[in-house]
């Protein structure tokens, strides 16, 4: 689980209360200064250097402790909130496999460049929430549906989700989807 600008790992966790899931594991690293990288995630990358590089690190090594407790990829899901949705989905592509799932809630792609990346390997069918209000102040409609196309192309089952009017948070019904998600990995 991967906290918003300002926010804390400890924010964030708080959200697992909202699944009503039992057996699965909640783990959420610390940004330093929480914040994962200065600028806005639509920036050119070298300007968000060298923190988003320590930023999707962090990720991996979260990853790689979960790996290391013999859960797969298949059976782990990568949710963020704002800077930690973008930075979700970022992982994502740059790590394609099957994940059990990815969740971005108001969040894009990082980056200025909007086009197709040239990424390793698939998704593979791993389901993708990104969801996101209509007129957030912080996250574009357009690069929520960008980010929606290019995780699609990258082998996701994308379900995008737009929210009229919302604003910059989460609702139930995104708490909702994850929880099913959840639910059917812990069986």
């Amino acid at each position: 689980m991967l906290h918003g600008r300002g926010g804390s790992a400890a924010d964030i966790l708080a959200l697992h209360a909202e699944f009503g899931t039992e057996g699965v594991a909640y783990l959420a690293p610390q940004a330093a200064g929480n914040t994962w990288y200065p600028n806005r995630f639509m920036e050119p990358l070298a300007t968000n250097e060298p923190w988003l590089s320590s930023a999707l690190r962090s990720v991996a090594q979260t990853l790689a402790t979960v790996a290391a407790g013999a859960v797969a990829p298949e059976r782990t899901v990568l949710l963020g909130f704002s800077q930690g949705a973008c930075l979700a989905l970022e992982f994502a592509a740059r790590n394609c496999c099957r994940y059990g799932g990815v969740v971005a809630l108001s969040g894009g792609l990082i980056g200025a460049d909007t086009g197709p990346r040239e990424m390793a390997g698939s998704l593979a069918g791993t389901p993708l929430l990104v969801g996101c209000s209509d007129v957030d102040a912080h996250i574009p409609l357009q690069r929520v549906q960008l980010a929606a196309q290019e995780m699609e192309r990258l082998g996701g089952a994308v379900t995008l989700r737009i929210y009229p009017g919302m604003g910059h948070t989460v609702n139930r019904d995104e708490l909702d989807w994850v929880s099913t998600l959840l639910k059917t990995l812990a069986q």
